[in-house]
């Protein structure tokens, strides 16, 4: 990301998870406020490339981006009853889950944590779209590579000492190595019955061809715009990793498992498709 200008990738997520909202019935992500968010003339695109949205990769990664969405969701839920009182969304981006919250101020607390350009940018299309920022929503910018998350957080009245969840979706893949351990060490320094979502990639090399060619014009993508792809992950190591941080019940799906609990018995073919992209939950 360049210093002064907000994350692109976060814009063309944005529209993907609006996309869904468009085009695909059943939702498998439920967010009245995704087409609102991405403001009136990129509503008025999608609308009118719907074919654009229609490929097989395209579909794909809407898929992708919709289910993500919805198992950091669900997984909140089981959090909060747990206990967890406070929701950091790390690397938030235009997600719309503080502006529906259904929990009131004293179930749940959201803070989302940005680079200070993108959370500046997405201020601006809240006010453009109107939507309403409640009081149970705090910002905290942090420069994810520059500066620590505890500190970004302190800062703006986070409770350490709270039971908390973490979703960290679509970020992992940008981090240096130091970076995800240090917050995943802070993360692991929560509460027990704290947890946290994140997505993240298997390295190239365990797919075959076509998959690791579909993943390469992805990466190219996201590289032309700034923001390359850095990070990957062996799932047994990556377990043996956060168990050895402290993390429990670690819940790792890959595409076929999520492609069995999400999409299974519909009558389109909404799926996901290629073979790097892992969601995983774990405790604290």
């Amino acid at each position: 990301m360049k210093e002064a200008r907000p994350s692109i990738t976060a814009q063309r997520v944005a529209i993907r998870r609006a996309a869904h909202q468009v085009l695909d019935r059943p939702k498998i992500f439920n967010d009245p406020l995704a087409m609102v968010i991405i403001g009136p003339e990129a509503a008025a695109q999608l609308k009118s490339e719907v074919q654009k949205h229609q490929t097989r990769t395209g579909r794909a990664l809407r898929a992708f981006m919709a289910v993500r969405s919805r198992f950091a969701e669900d997984e909140l839920a089981l959090a909060i009853e747990r206990g967890a009182k406070q929701y950091v969304i790390l690397g938030a981006g235009l997600d719309t889950f503080a502006y529906r919250n259904p929990y009131s101020a004293q179930a749940l607390w959201v803070f989302e944590v940005d680079h200070p350009a993108t959370q500046a940018w997405k201020h601006r299309k809240l006010a453009a779209a109107a939507i309403e920022v409640p009081q149970t929503v705090t910002y905290a910018p942090v420069d994810f590579e520059q500066q620590t998350l505890a500190d970004g957080l302190q800062r703006v009245g986070f409770e350490f000492t709270q039971r908390t969840f973490f979703s960290w979706l679509g970020v992992t893949p940008y981090l240096t190595d130091e970076a995800f351990t240090a917050t995943v060490r802070l993360i692991a320094s929560m509460p027990a019955g704290s947890g946290v979502v994140f997505d993240y990639a298997i390295p190239r090399s365990s797919l075959s061809w076509l998959r690791r060619l579909a993943f390469h014009t992805l990466a190219r993508r996201v590289a032309s715009v700034g923001e390359p792809f850095q990070l990957f992950f062996d799932p047994p190591s990556l377990a043996a990793r956060l168990h050895g941080l402290g993390f429990h019940s670690i819940t790792d799906l890959g595409p076929d498992e999520i492609n069995a609990r999400y999409f299974d018995n519909r009558a389109d073919t909404l799926r996901l498709t290629g073979g790097t992209a892992h969601l995983l939950c774990a405790q604290v």
